[in-house]
């Protein structure tokens, strides 16, 4: 059965419907004959808060995987059916969930929902050792060229660790481990996509110029015989403290550009109206060159060339502020860090003003109008609510409760949680050559 739940007036004329095949596949159909394109996706609720120790790295390695060949799609033929058809098409893993999508000419949507329901129901006829260890290799390879050899690029992955104690889901990032990628076999890679690549587990979103009947007897034709799985265990819990109880810190030492402080605050869970306070508390604070810590550090005291503050929403654990500041030449990090400090405090005693308030919520509001004018945001967007608050329609009038958070809310979400007793920090300092720039005046100039 279908329906639409979300008023046109709360939705900026936006509509979608919600339908549930037999096996449990939730679809998601959202009309928009603007443009003749289509968008799917598809989203599983799997990421790498479900993997468990000594076996990290596997929601992201089998997102490569999916692209490897299935039944009746042999090697690269995904990308090349998808391509040759004039679509664009990828996918991304989170700590929450793993997700596929193509955007295609309206009149190939057909294509793309049978290339998404053949590898969901036969991946395994054509999961061998050696496509597992083609993509595991694939995968290291990225770990070195994003995260081991750039500067910083450990960065996240440290914080996330400080952040999340061991044990926690959220200890580790998708990209996973060298040695557990390593230690994966490929029993563990079929037990892995038997348990969480099933239909029950999964919502598909199609958005775009489409025939709803149609698509539904597309979606019910491909998707309709793939069986439910039910071994599915329930994710650990990812509660903790709403602050972390005291400061924790970390110097490290590597051949960056320039000196770093980055921070990692625990802050509230997604899909809460103090989530959304602490969104608009960071935009004021670091969203932008209007921001307080770019005018403050940057523009006033021109001890920064760089200052930002970001919010990661997570839904099963609390979600993370991220600072990152890089210093100028020659400015040392407890400078900065103690600027930064004196901000936040001085927020959390005032709150923003009425014009801070007015830019920040038009900022966030403008960034979700962008993600929903495409067919492929909008699509993304239905599905992230229907996997993590079972409500597709959420995505539709997210900017209302934005636009209904009051300043006094957000004043005393940063009042609670920017706090130095709550707060994971990095610190870097340069080695090699950059750290020549900052060294006394008797050895200045000797490696010219």
């Amino acid at each position: 059965m279908g329906h639409t739940a979300t008023p046109e007036a709360e939705s900026g004329g936006l509509t979608a419907t919600e339908h549930r095949l037999a096996n449990g596949l939730r679809v998601v159909l959202s009309e928009d004959h603007l443009t003749p394109v289509a968008a799917v996706c598809l989203w599983y609720d799997v990421g790498s808060r479900h993997e468990v120790k000594g076996r990290t790295g596997l929601a992201h390695l089998f997102e490569h995987l999916m692209f490897q060949g299935s039944a009746n799609v042999t090697g690269n033929g995904h990308f090349e059916l998808v391509q040759s058809a004039g679509g664009s098409l990828n996918g991304t893993t989170s700590f929450e969930r793993t997700n596929y999508f193509e955007t295609m000419p309206a009149h190939q949507l057909e294509l793309a929902l049978w290339l998404e329901a053949d590898r969901m129901g036969s991946l395994l006829s054509a999961l061998d050792l050696q496509s597992l260890d083609n993509q595991r290799d694939v995968v290291k390879n990225e770990r070195r060229q994003r995260y081991d050899n750039v500067p910083y690029g450990t960065a996240f992955e440290r914080l996330t660790a400080m952040a999340y104690p061991d044990g926690h889901p959220y200890h580790h990032t998708p990209i996973g481990s060298m040695a557990d990628l390593d230690a994966a076999s490929l029993e563990d890679a079929r037990a892995f996509f038997r348990t969480y690549y099933a239909p029950n587990n999964a919502v598909l979103a199609v958005v775009g110029d489409i025939d709803p009947e149609q698509t539904l007897a597309w979606i019910e034709k491909y998707f309709g015989t793939i069986p439910a799985h039910d071994g599915k265990p329930a994710p650990r819990d990812g509660s903790l403290p709403g602050v972390m109880g005291g400061q924790l810190r970390e110097v490290v030492e590597e051949d960056v550009p320039s000196r770093a402080l980055m921070a990692a605050y625990r802050l509230p869970h997604d899909g809460t109206r103090e989530a959304d306070a602490a969104d608009l508390a960071l935009t004021v604070l670091g969203g932008g060159e209007s921001s307080r810590l770019h005018n403050r550090l940057v523009r006033r005291d021109r001890s920064a060339v760089a200052a930002g503050f970001g919010l990661l929403r997570l839904a099963g654990a609390p979600s993370l502020g991220w600072l990152d500041v890089k210093t100028s030449s020659g400015v040392e990090v407890p400078a900065v860090e103690a600027a930064v400090d004196e901000e936040l405090a001085r927020f959390a005693e005032e709150g923003p003003t009425p014009e801070e308030m007015e830019r920040a919520q038009a900022q966030l509001e403008r960034e979700w109008l962008d993600r929903l004018a495409t067919v492929g945001g909008r699509a993304d967007e239905l599905c992230r609510y229907a996997v993590l608050f079972g409500d597709p329609q959420l995505a539709l009038t997210a900017v209302k409760r934005i636009l209904d958070i009051t300043a006094d809310e957000v004043r005393a979400v940063a009042a609670a949680t920017l706090r130095p007793d709550n707060r994971a920090a990095l610190v870097y300092e340069p080695t090699g050559s950059a750290a020549g720039e900052d060294s006394d005046e008797d050895e200045e100039g000797a490696d010219q």
